[in-house]
């Protein structure tokens, strides 16, 4: 263990997950290491084809020259729920690049956000100091920018996951992107229903100061009203318990005109969406969500939501080590170009979304099992 891992673990309370965790045969900053020789992942049909190439192509360029060790960080909002599968991803890259480096994030969802984002600067600062060249991180958003830009502004190439700061001087975003999940979401809904008028409930948000969960409704919002329904956003809310919300779905879906004919939920607590449904005696109208939160299968495998739409959560975590290899083998530009297929406007790299079915659970959950990363 690192001498910043065991900072960060007395001072923070953080639990630390390693992948190559500065052991005495763990080569560091400018020790020449082996070729990347990484394992091709089975066959499958969640497999993303293109996602897995262009990881092949990045380290069949990468091997070209000469491989060099690196030290890195990746700093999550949790290593538990959504973020496991992450997490996962992130170490079994770091372990295959044979970096020294660490995964450290909190294990519970305890701590308010300003307490968690002071943190996560804090850990940025650390990480800087401990002579850390790469930096990948889930930020809570802008109160994190002036670290992260203090770190790059020292050397260290930043590259965000999850979450994005777009104004800040991160190199790339690596995850989801929000505007064209929520239209995706939306487009699987629409299919489900007969023709227009109707309305669509959307469980998302209208709050700007959520950026991710804004853009994604946004999206949401303009599929459906380009195929001539009447979209309608029931807040998620998340400060309160599963009646509470349900009771506002209730309220948006009984008061809709005209009359409610779908419901789409965009983030990890759209199972509620058949509650709401419930409480507005409407138990069959179709529902597609979003995540792959057990409740949200519970009510798949009852046929209740008809789809979800998930991350790609290992995908996120598994690429950024090696984007942060990439932009220091490579330089910016180069693994840019690299990147290409998956490149989304200049600085963002998509990992896409899962569309699954209702029925295609099992066959989902086996492929999550290859890769070690179920939810």
């Amino acid at each position: 263990m690192t001498t910043v891992g065991r900072c960060w673990m007395a001072v923070f309370g953080l639990i630390m997950t390693t992948a190559a965790c500065g052991s005495s045969d763990t080569p560091g900053a400018g020790t020449k290491v082996p070729r990347i020789d990484r394992a091709p992942t089975p066959e499958n049909e969640f497999r993303p084809k293109q996602l897995e190439a262009t990881v092949d192509n990045l380290i069949a360029r990468v091997n070209e020259g000469t491989v060099d060790g690196m030290q890195m960080v990746v700093l999550l909002k949790n290593l538990t729920s959504f973020f496991a599968p992450i997490a996962t991803g992130a170490n079994r890259a770091m372990g295959e690049l044979e970096v020294t480096g660490n995964v450290l994030g909190p294990t519970d969802q305890s701590t308010d956000t300003t307490t968690s984002q002071d943190i996560q600067n804090q850990q940025i600062k650390q990480a800087v100091v401990d002579g850390a060249e790469g930096i990948g991180i889930s930020p809570y958003g802008d109160m994190n920018g002036a670290a992260m830009d203090e770190a790059v502004d020292e050397g260290v190439h930043v590259v965000t996951l999850d979450g994005d700061v777009p104004t800040s001087k991160r190199s790339l975003y690596v995850g989801t992107v929000n505007e064209v999940a929520g239209a995706t979401a939306a487009k699987t809904l629409l299919a489900m229903l007969p023709p227009p008028p109707g309305t669509v409930v959307i469980h998302g948000t209208e709050n700007l100061t959520w950026v991710d969960g804004y853009k994604r409704t946004q999206g949401a919002q303009k599929a459906i009203e380009e195929a001539g329904y009447t979209p309608r956003v029931s807040e998620a809310h998340y400060e309160l318990d599963d009646g509470l919300d349900a009771e506002w779905l209730r309220s948006r879906i009984v008061s809709a005109d005209p009359p409610a004919l779908g419901i789409v939920g965009l983030f990890d607590i759209s199972y509620r969406c058949v509650m709401g449904a419930d409480a507005a005696g409407v138990p069959d109208v179709p529902i597609v969500t979003f995540d792959f939160d057990p409740r949200t299968v519970d009510y798949m495998r009852q046929e209740r939501i008809k789809a979800t739409h998930t991350q790609r959560q290992y995908y996120q975590g598994y690429l950024v080590p090696y984007v942060l290899y990439g932009i220091k083998t490579l330089g910016l530009e180069g693994a840019k170009e690299i990147l290409a297929p998956l490149m989304d406007g200049d600085s963002t790299v998509n990992t896409g979304i899962d569309v699954v079915r209702w029925d295609k659970i099992d066959d989902y959950n086996n492929f999550l099992d290859t890769i070690g990363a179920m939810q």
